[in-house]
């Protein structure tokens, strides 16, 4: 049965696997794929062998480090908690026929069409599960953990990352299969991708649906933990994805990254981006300045001071009309705010302190000290590289009840004598 159910995996996925395994015998499937090695002219079944083809009681007792678990948590209770010591391939389709009975979805008219955007998507599950199975330290005792949580789905395998992998450099490293024939296997059957960047799709497809992008910050040397997070999908970030598409510009996973992080806040520079897409500051920058050609971002401010935001005709496309204009008179706000607070504490303040503070340039960060003064806000002390800035004295009510001295009246002058 797993023989013919890794042939169906093969015929099922429609040219992802290696169709000219179809037409092989069994024992023949079993040799080609690495699951039985010849020794001595006798056939020794491998671990791999029991991973994919082996017999529930066989992997229990020759195996005992093999063992998934799904389970259904709210808060502290478990509604569902059961444990598999199954071939992986039968493993994936239960826990795949699981995800998709809990999975809902909402609706999202575009014109006439109807759109399903469901809680997590099906290729983003697929793939973390089939990531966790591949990769996981199957020297190690420890499940492979799948848990719905209200709010979140965790998937985690035992082990860390592969050597090489970190969690700076997860979207850019070549794959590093830590069981290589195990993952030749899963390519061949159609499973994962054959050009090996499921992680590339976990988190494409995570961020189009209207989610923020998927988390491995809880991993360490013991463990890989995927969190796919939850919640009410951003509807009209799908739509905007949709519309892009619709218009042959189908946005890349860097523009798909760097376009959710600043809907979600506001604003970013070139320095944040680089790390959120861990490329250099320059590639970033350019995918910054692709999107404003497309019309989807905005740039303001100079230099070190350069910020993105979404533009008028985004905000346009949302019906936010407001929220643009808030968004861009923001800036000048918080920046008088920040040179306010600044003086508050330390009682004074420069034009350098000023460009270094607010990230702007000197010619910027002196129109903000002008209109300061202007407003009555702050006053001018000093001149030139003697020169700063501090609030307005204050005269308490005793300097203001005092009345000032009355003056002396002028003695006339005594007029000389004849």
């Amino acid at each position: 049965m797993e023989f013919e159910r890794f042939r169906r995996g093969i015929r099922e996925n429609h040219g992802r696997g290696d169709e000219a395994l179809l037409s092989l015998p069994d024992h023949e499937l079993a040799r080609v794929l690495g699951a039985v090695a010849m020794e001595g002219g006798v056939p020794v079944v491998r671990m791999l062998g029991l991973l994919l083809f082996g017999k529930v009681d066989v992997i229990r007792r020759t195996l005992p480090t093999h063992e998934v678990a799904f389970q259904v948590l709210a808060g502290t209770k478990v509604g569902v908690n059961d444990f598999f010591h199954w071939p992986l391939l039968r493993t994936m389709e239960e826990l795949e026929a699981r995800f998709r009975s809990y999975n809902r979805e909402e609706e999202l008219m575009l014109g006439m069409m109807r759109i399903g955007v469901p809680d997590y998507p099906h290729a983003a599950f697929r793939e973390g599960l089939a990531n966790a199975l591949l990769h996981r330290d199957y020297g190690k005792i420890g499940a492979v953990h799948v848990q719905w949580h209200s709010d979140h789905l965790e998937i985690s395998s035992p082990g860390g990352f592969p050597e090489g992998v970190r969690l700076d450099n997860l979207l850019i490293t070549p794959p590093r299969p830590r069981n290589p024939a195990l993952a030749d296997a899963f390519k061949r059957a159609g499973i994962v991708d054959r050009t090996a960047r499921g992680i590339d799709t976990i988190f494409h497809e995570q961020v189009r649906n209207g989610r923020p992008a998927p988390s491995y910050g809880r991993s360490n040397a013991s463990s890989v933990v995927l969190v796919l997070p939850g919640g009410a999908a951003n509807l009209d970030f799908v739509r905007l994805v949709l519309e892009e598409g619709r218009a042959d510009r189908e946005l890349s996973l860097d523009g798909l990254l760097l376009l959710n992080e600043i809907w979600r806040e506001r604003r970013l520079n070139p320095t944040d981006a680089a790390a959120l897409v861990q490329k250099p500051v320059t590639e970033a920058r350019a995918c910054l300045n692709n999107l404003v050609e497309a019309g989807l971002l905005e740039v303001s401010g100079e230099r070190r001071g350069r910020a993105w935001h979404l533009s008028a005709a985004t905000y346009r496309r949302l019906d936010a009309k407001s929220a643009y204009v808030r968004q861009r008179g923001f800036d000048a706000l918080q920046r008088q705010q920040m040179v306010q607070q600044y003086v508050k504490s330390h009682g004074r303040i420069t034009r350098r302190e000023v460009a270094d503070l607010c990230q702007l340039d000197g010619d910027d960060a002196k129109l903000l000290l002008q209109r300061l003064v202007r407003g009555g806000t702050l006053v001018l002390r000093g001149q030139r590289k003697g020169a700063y800035y501090e609030a307005p004295k204050v005269m308490d009510d005793s300097e203001t009840d005092q009345k000032p001295p009355k003056k002396r009246p002028k003695r006339p002058k005594a007029r000389p004598r004849p």
